[in-house]
């Protein structure tokens, strides 16, 4: 089946005992046993749910994984990954992740013996130079955020592998349904599911797609450690996913009208969208993805103020963190979603705007953005 079909059908056949043709939520926080140590397939909330079993099954379906493992959000199943490592060992990442990515890995994780590099994953031979004997993880966002940049995961894992390291692929951006990590060498995929699979705005959510050995690792993590989502978070990211492959076929044409219109514009220092010709990563992401994405980030002419006076403007962009949903959001990523990178090598431009453009229609998103650039 193609990946439209398997989000709406995979592990969401009509429930046997009324024929609801919508996955339960099933709101309880235990099941109850017809014998000692004996269940009927779930025990307790926070080890299994229906409603959760059904999510992972589509996730690991669209990623093409053995296995997916959810949690209450992005972060934490983040953490869980960070969690298989031991003390001592090395992680190479990229130098323009999500700050909430670095801030975990080098304010908590470090305090436990986990080294961190940033490198500009771009650039194969800084990788390679970068790669130590205790090396166990390289970790990729493409496109990245928040100046989408495109990585190699073929070349990168191949690296890696290499040297017997993984490849963990962030996939939040693009979505399955405009790129597959794991066709392309990755090992794990962790997804922010509050952003595009949710695709709405109103539930937060995270989760890993891996090989079944790894995944075990990790659902032993999500129980002993307890951050999974509740069947409501996972019921709600289970309805955005149904129409992820008409919503992402919008954002990217819509992101697409509005980063060719704005190249020009006079109070546009630079655009970065991986659709534009001019973008130095536009022919490896038309080779290993199937759309160019929603997202577009721009500089503005003036500096910071000229920038926040920008994103204070808008009227159809929300002035707001997060991206994804159907409505379209403008954030200043050096004070809002990037401030724990500030002072640092990760630290991003302040004249810089991240756009998520929504699925509106595309003409009324340009004059909002217009009437704002004055």
């Amino acid at each position: 089946m193609d990946l439209e079909t398997r989000a709406i059908h995979v592990g969401q056949d009509p429930e046997p005992t009324t024929g609801a043709v919508v996955v339960p939520i099933f709101q309880t926080s235990t099941f109850a046993q017809p014998r000692v140590g004996e269940h009927l397939g779930y025990e307790y909330a926070r080890t299994g749910n229906p409603t959760r079993t059904a999510l992972e099954e589509v996730l690991a379906s669209l990623e093409g994984a053995d296995r997916a493992v959810c949690f209450a959000s992005g972060l934490a199943a983040e953490d869980a990954i960070f969690r298989l490592l031991s003390p001592g060992d090395h992680v190479i990442m990229a130098n323009d992740v999500y700050g909430g990515t670095w801030r975990q890995i080098d304010r908590v994780h470090r305090r436990w013996g986990i080294d961190v590099t940033a490198v500009d994953l771009a650039d194969l031979d800084a990788t390679a130079a970068a790669v130590r004997p205790e090396t166990r993880l390289l970790w990729a966002e493409t496109p990245s955020n928040p100046l989408l940049k495109i990585l190699d995961l073929t070349a990168l894992a191949e690296l890696a592998h290499g040297h017997g390291a993984r490849v963990v692929a962030d996939n939040t951006f693009a979505t399955p349904y405009l790129q597959q990590p794991l066709e392309l060498g990755a090992d794990l995929v962790v997804h922010s599911t509050t952003k595009y699979l949710g695709g709405h705005s109103d539930v937060v959510g995270g989760a890993v797609c891996t090989d079944a050995e790894t995944a075990e690792e990790l659902a032993f993590l999500q129980n002993a450690v307890g951050a999974v989502p509740g069947p409501f978070d996972a019921w709600l990211t289970l309805r955005g996913i149904k129409t992820l492959g008409v919503r992402m076929d919008r954002h990217c044409a819509n992101a697409q009208r509005i980063a060719e219109a704005l190249v020009d514009h006079p109070q546009v220092v630079e655009v970065a969208y991986p659709g534009l010709a001019t973008h130095p990563g536009h022919e490896l992401a038309a080779g290993q993805m199937r759309g160019f994405g929603g997202m577009v980030s721009l500089r503005v002419a003036g500096g910071i103020d000229a920038a926040k006076t920008v994103a204070e403007r808008t009227e159809l962009f929300f002035l707001a963190e997060s991206l994804g949903g159907v409505e379209s959001l403008i954030e200043h990523p050096g004070i809002m979603t990037h401030a724990s990178v500030a002072g640092t090598d990760l630290e991003v431009p302040d004249d810089l705007l991240r756009l998520s453009v929504g699925i509106e229609s595309a003409d009324d998103l340009l004059d909002d953005l217009l009437q704002a650039l004055g």
